[in-house]
């Protein structure tokens, strides 16, 4: 997509800081970090949202987290690490394609982390897992 920063960055349009690549995906320092050493992880093509991605390629992309994990958070010495995946404008989402954060986290680092977590209905959860299973392309 020609108007995805992204992709111009995969183009080679758009300069970045390399900290891996291979034919399906590139990973780069993100230019508006939240702290230092915070890299972002992509699919080489576009796709907006994580579902729309073959299975395939998802497992490709996921195959490097572990490693990308483990360099970004010993690089930067960092206490902690949030991984973080968005999807929607909504969800924070700012760039309309895939993306795997990294960032790094020390205590006191001022980044918080909000999870408003609240007592659940479990009637309720079983209607939100029965609509779920309904949307899954599996066999159960």
């Amino acid at each position: 997509m020609s108007d995805c920063v992204f992709c111009r960055i995969v183009a080679g349009e758009i300069p970045c800081t390399k900290v891996y690549e291979d034919d399906l995906c590139l990973a780069f320092m993100d230019i508006g970090p939240l702290a230092d050493g915070h890299t972002l992880l992509i699919p080489k093509k576009h796709y907006e949202f994580l579902y729309e991605m073959p299975p395939e390629e998802v497992a490709h992309l996921a195959g490097h987290l572990p490693a990308m994990a483990k360099a970004v958070q010993e690089a930067m010495g960092a206490e902690g690490l949030n991984v973080l995946q968005n999807n929607g404008r909504v969800s924070g989402q700012a760039v309309p394609h895939v993306h795997f954060h990294f960032i790094p986290r020390a205590r006191g680092d001022g980044l918080g982390y909000r999870w408003p977590a609240k007592e659940a209905d479990f009637d309720v959860l079983k209607e939100q897992a029965e609509a779920i299973r309904a949307k899954l392309d599996v066999e159960w």
